[in-house]
């Protein structure tokens, strides 16, 4: 793994749970994983974002992204130089299960990006997106697309228990027309040069190697399989394979087409077999494609192959037959877009659409009021039917005007810089009281504005700003929120407070500390600051070497006689363990403290990792989960007051009081 930020443990999960040697271990993963800075995985799932050589430029599609594992690695890859904090790439993760997608929420959010968006679609049918350049609508072509298709599962056999009982090669045979069709949807919304990896938990042939040969088939010469044997050189990998047989679940095996009986040709299709003719399968190239074997290096079993765009597909080529005459009631308008909207199999990427100027006048009339949402910077969610037949009611995404009254007090308050991107903030609500701030990229910004009829958005954007009916009176209804700290700090002037290390220390582990607690120089800055919400900062020293060497951005609150961090908790356990400070003892204390037996703990524990194991099951139903069903708040970290981690004696009044706060 690059610059070795990846680890490897033998460990089980069982052992992991239960073994009282590794409960801080134990403790020290859940902790850091809920917080974004560790994400679990199986390690050959590390593979494909790796293999996407993603640049924080690239537009990026991942069709299958549920549970998220992959996605994380694709949103790190983006804010590769953490001092941007608005990469001109993003990542759109898509997942036709509705209740997966909330826990692709969870995932993406620990990470605090502004440039991911969370859809839910059919990746065989996915919409073609539209985004506006210079005034002019074009379709989106994406630069990276990671195809991490559903497939049997047959290669996590060591893990998972249930493929040893319900394996049958009818499960390959059932998937293989599917994930030929999102691979065949993905390389159409592929840009030219652009790279696209597929790949499946799974080692059978008739979901992998016929798959990427009836691809390159029907491609006729615009998809080459790229050569990636000089990429990740510690990985042990084979070769894909040439020749492969089908066989039915009652045992029967086939080595051509032809021999299929008519009354098996449904179940068996030619796309299946190997192909015939030499010549034709040597400029394949098949071998490039890789396979990972469960007993080369203690991982479970994988295929990946990269593919890369040299032109645009053959069936591609000629005009859109969408389009091709003016309708001439609204009504045909608002049809014609529907049936964009649920599109079908066969849809197509469009290249021509910039000539085509019928298709043009077509784009310009659109239904008047949804030109009006548009230009209010209102995205609902898409007017399809048969969308809001399954899964929850998103609220819709508001854009601020830029002379929304709102955000001039914000921006006196804590004196923005006239370059902050205020375009890009965005509300939940619609009508009534704005309660969140929430930002997204520019980019983003650009296809959330041109595609709310398209696409069913679940979630995007960061939370920046709260809102504090407290802080009303000392000129700001709005609080700074911590998860979108790292993205407002460089365009903050004013309200911020710089801290030492042991200041630090004391925001993190006491609640609500008197300023007499503070360095003199905090005290003398604090004196001079009016009431409300403020920024810390903590600048390391380098002629200090022994202290913490890298800076730290924390949101606070100013009152009267006393300063507190409004930081989630796990968070503060990270920055605590990163000084030195022990908080493994204070965990428990506090877990014991408000009654919590050992089997509670464990079960909130089992929820933390759920989703962790499962990123090569994507055929598997997704249990129910008890955060993540709905509102968008919901999937939100929690911004608890400080708690006691120093091994002091613990109110159980107070911590019942604020029981409600605790994450």
């Amino acid at each position: 793994y690059p610059e070795e930020l990846a680890w490897h443990t033998n460990l089980s999960r069982k052992i992991l749970r239960k073994s009282p040697e590794l409960e801080r271990f134990h403790q020290f993963l859940v902790s850091e994983t809920e917080c974004g800075n560790i994400s679990r995985q199986e390690a050959v799932s590390m593979i494909p974002p790796l293999l996407l050589n993603v640049s924080p430029h690239h537009k990026i599609l991942d069709m299958c992204a549920a549970p998220g594992s992959k996605t994380a690695q694709l949103i790190e890859m983006l804010h590769a130089d953490m001092n941007v904090p608005f990469p001109k790439g993003f990542v759109i993760a898509n997942d036709v299960d509705n209740k997966r997608c909330y826990l692709l929420v969870h995932q993406a959010k620990r990470l605090n990006s502004p440039c991911i968006m969370v859809v839910n679609h059919d990746a065989s049918s996915i919409p073609n997106l539209q985004i506006d350049i210079d005034g002019k609508k074009e379709v989106l072509f994406y630069d990276r697309i990671l195809c991490d298709v559903p497939c049997s599962g047959d290669g996590t056999m060591r893990k998972n228990i249930d493929v040893w009982k319900k394996w049958t090669t009818q499960n390959s045979l059932q998937l293989h027309g599917l994930q030929l069709r999102i691979a065949t949807r993905g390389v159409e919304q592929l840009a030219e040069g652009g790279r696209m990896v597929y790949s499946t938990c799974s080692l059978n042939p008739i979901e992998n190697e016929a798959v990427i040969a009836a691809l390159l088939d029907k491609s006729q010469g615009a998809l080459e399989l790229a050569d990636v044997s000089s990429e990740l050189p510690g990985l042990k990998r084979m070769p894909g394979i040439t020749k492969w047989k089908v066989m039915l679940k009652d045992g029967q095996w086939f080595e051509e087409w032809k021999d299929v009986p008519p009354n098996r040709q449904t179940q068996i299709r030619p796309t299946m077999f190997p192909i015939k003719e030499e010549e034709k399968l040597k400029a394949m190239n098949l071998e490039r494609c890789l396979r990972i074997l469960p007993h080369h290096q203690n991982t479970g079993g994988f295929f990946v192959a990269v593919l890369i765009k040299k032109s645009p597909m053959p069936w591609n080529k000629r005009q859109p037959k969408i389009n091709q005459k003016l309708p001439q009631r609204t009504g045909d308008t608002v049809e014609t877009a529907a049936n964009l909207d649920e599109g079908t199999e066969n849809i197509t990427e469009e290249p021509a659409l910039a000539e085509n100027e019928e298709s043009k006048k077509m784009q310009n009339l659109q239904k008047p009021d949804t030109e009006q949402s548009k230009k209010e910077g209102v995205c609902g969610p898409p007017p399809s039917k048969k969308m809001k037949l399954f899964g929850f009611k998103e609220d819709p995404f508001v854009f601020l005007p830029e002379d929304d009254p709102l955000f001039l007090p914000i921006q006196k308050f804590y004196a923005l810089d006239p370059s902050f991107p205020k375009v890009n903030l965005l509300t939940r609500t619609q009508e009534g009281k704005k309660r969140q701030l929430y930002m997204v990229s520019k980019e983003l910004r650009n296809v959330l504005l041109n595609n709310s009829e398209r696409m069913k958005v679940i979630n995007t954007g960061i939370k920046v700003w709260s809102r504090n009916s407290d802080g009303e009176q000392f000129g700001c209804a709005f609080r700074l929120a911590q998860e979108g700290i790292y993205t407002l700090y460089p365009f903050i002037h004013a309200r911020i407070i710089n801290v030492c290390i042991e200041d630090v220390k004391i925001l993190l582990t006491q609640e609500n500390p008197f300023l007499s607690k503070f360095s003199s120089e905090t005290q003398k800055k604090v004196k001079d600051m009016a009431m409300g919400s403020i920024v810390l900062k903590y600048d390391p020293d380098p002629e200090k070497p022994d202290s913490l060497q890298c800076p730290i951005v924390l949101c606070g609150w100013q009152g009267k006689t006393s300063l507190r961090a409004f930081v989630p908790k796990n968070e503060r356990l990270h920055y605590l363990r990163m000084m030195g400070v022990e908080v493994f003892k204070a965990k428990r204390k506090e877990e014991e403290s408000e009654g919590k037996t050992e089997e509670e703990v464990e079960c909130k524990q089992a929820q933390l990792e759920e989703g962790m194991d499962v990123e090569d099951n994507k055929h598997d139903s997704v249990t129910k989960m008890e955060a993540e069903t709905g509102e968008e708040s919901s999937n939100a970290p929690v911004e608890s007051s400080a708690m006691e981690v120093e091994c002091k004696t613990v109110d159980l009044e107070e911590l019942s009081k604020n029981a409600n706060n605790h994450v």
